[in-house]
């Protein structure tokens, strides 16, 4: 990493505006920072700037306050426009920026909901869009890296099934329960926001789009039903409240408005025949994110938690490939922001391409909003008619 770090320092000044200054957002320009960006953050459009702490903390000036989204961007032209909004106005802040013109940076999801996803393609279609970068930062991590190209040069075979978790601690489940994500009204599904990531990574490996969806979830952890629920965790420190809220919080995980699932299972057929069971859970006392990805010549398990990645073909008798990335981190990114932030330095000076599209993003995201849908209607969902009006919208008809 301090090798990439050093050769792709950045060449010029980047003039950057920020359309929320959450906390996503600021972890971002933090990494910016720290890999060798030249920033200039001219300023930013938030009533209520969560994620100025984060920034100060790692020497980014914040730029001056701007009352709106059309002042700040009049005050243009910028290097990088980066969204950090809530996902509900994802949409709204897109249409915006791509009619000041600027390369744009926005976080996942890229929008949350199917029409806005149709709305936007026919958009991309139809109007002549400045550059989009989509935050799906697993596709910069070298083990998701390293595991796309064992698929791609066919170590594994044809991919025949899959198994995926991911488990988070309880204080990042009761972030999430205090967090403005707790409601669908302004992020979307609990699939939507915390695994579009993972289903993107899931549609690449399959190289196909899903054919079929099913999905069970619900909300049996952070509820007011619960009674004598332990507030204290082992060696007496609080539990629960540990991570600030952010915009719109809710001060108690189990007496707030949420209505997202805090657990859930999703099983999907892609086109393909690859099969994939999700399991995902946010209160869990060992936490994992995990891939076990089973081929008819090989079999990869990549651990995105502890960062490490084993692999061994199907008849190898010899001990497995295994790497051990280190570099572990807190939230699980283990330098994903980094290398994201490098990826796209590389991108804006040097034309490199950007590990993902704005259409792989609309894509993960559908995806998501056909599993939550199966879950909602207790029915296995037909994705057919769903990728037909996408298709269209996208002139691929």
């Amino acid at each position: 990493m301090r090798a990439a770090r050093a050769t792709l320092r950045a060449m010029k000044t980047h003039r950057i505006g920020v359309i929320g200054l959450g906390q996503r957002i600021a972890h971002v320009l933090a990494a910016m920072q720290e890999v060798g960006w030249r920033l200039n953050v001219a300023g930013y459009v938030d009533p209520a700037p969560i994620g100025m702490p984060i920034v100060l903390a790692h020497d980014v000036a914040a730029g001056k306050p701007y009352a709106s989204v059309d002042a700040l961007l009049k005050d243009g032209p910028f290097d990088l426009v980066m969204i950090g909004s809530p996902n509900h106005l994802h949409y709204e802040h897109l249409l915006a920026a791509f009619a000041a013109g600027n390369p744009i940076f926005a976080e996942k999801p890229i929008v949350r909901t199917e029409e806005e996803t149709f709305a936007l393609a026919r958009h991309l279609v139809d109007k002549k869009t400045p550059p989009l970068f989509i935050g799906l930062v697993m596709r910069s991590m070298p083990i998701v890296r390293e595991t796309i190209r064992k698929v791609d040069e066919g170590a594994l075979g044809e991919l025949i099934s899959m198994d995926a978790t991911e488990h988070l601690p309880p204080e990042h489940g009761g972030y999430l329960a205090r967090n403005w994500r707790r409601k669908q009204e302004w992020g979307g599904s609990y699939f939507l926001d915390k695994v579009c990531h993972d289903f993107d990574i899931f549609g690449r490996l399959a190289k196909s789009r899903p054919a079929r969806v099913a999905s069970l979830g619900g909300r049996r952890i952070f509820h007011s039903g619960r009674e004598n629920v332990n507030r204290t965790y082992s060696d007496g420190m609080p539990a629960y409240a540990l991570r600030d809220g952010g915009w719109a919080s809710a001060n108690d995980a189990f007496h707030s408005d949420m209505d997202v699932t805090d657990h859930q299972t999703a099983l999907v057929e892609y086109d393909s025949g690859f099969q994939l069971s999700f399991h995902a859970n946010s209160h869990v006392a060992l936490g994992e994110r995990r891939w076990y990805v089973a081929g008819t010549d090989g079999t990869l398990i990549a651990d995105l938690v502890r960062n490490k990645l084993m692999f061994r073909g199907a008849l190898d008798k010899a001990k497995p490939e295994r790497i051990d990335y280190a570099n572990r981190t807190d939230d699980s990114h283990n330098g994903a922001d980094q290398a994201m932030a490098c990826d796209l330095l590389a991108t804006l000076e040097t034309g490199a391409t950007f590990p993902v599209t704005p259409w792989d993003s609309m894509v993960a995201g559908l995806t998501v909003m056909a599993i939550d849908r199966a879950m909602e209607e207790r029915r296995m969902v037909d994705c057919a008619p769903m990728w037909a009006e996408y298709d269209l919208a996208r002139g691929a008809a």
